[in-house]
């Protein structure tokens, strides 16, 4: 008898948000970003690849990204953010899973991105090991509206469509 088997698609979301400070380096999508202020966390505090973990590990139902890398670590300080989004990729095709594709979008009043946004598709399909044609990134103001709107902080927000075989 020959098994069968089929394609399940399974979502996730991740959200993510940093404030801004001074003497911070700001790096979105992985891309250092020139500007006077960088987002504060115990990692590089890259918003947009925090939204992405949580989205892929949120598809897989795996936890979220403070489970897989807990801000009381030492080891996780400073680190680079697609070293933490390479491990979920790599944990993702451990447990079987492909991913689909990544829609995100970034909410900062400036600096624009508009001219990274390509670089950051390339990093972020490089630490996954997919095609940047796979990633969307966008971003958006706050219109001058609160905190975000104020220039205080960063926000992302992440969908992530990841495939599962079943047998039926």
């Amino acid at each position: 008898m020959t098994k069968q088997t089929r394609e399940v698609v399974r979502l996730g979301i991740g959200y993510d948000v940093h404030r801004l400070e001074l003497k911070r380096k700001l790096v979105l999508g992985g891309v250092r970003i020139p500007s006077d202020r960088g987002l504060s966390g115990h990692s590089d505090a890259d918003v947009l690849i925090h939204a992405i973990c949580d989205a892929l590990l949120g598809a897989a139902a795996l936890g979220d990204i403070g489970k897989h890398f807990p801000d009381t670590d030492k080891k996780y300080r400073n680190i680079s953010s697609l070293k933490l989004l390479k491990h979920v990729g790599l944990l993702l095709r451990k447990k079987k899973f492909v991913i689909n594709n990544i829609d995100s979008t970034l909410i900062l009043e400036k600096p624009k991105i508009a001219p990274y946004v390509r670089l950051m598709q390339e990093r972020i399909g490089k630490a996954l090991d997919i095609l940047p044609e796979r990633i969307s990134v966008k971003a958006t103001t706050h219109e001058g509206l609160g905190s975000f709107g104020r220039g205080e902080g960063s926000a992302a927000l992440a969908v992530a469509s990841i495939l599962e075989t079943r047998l039926k």
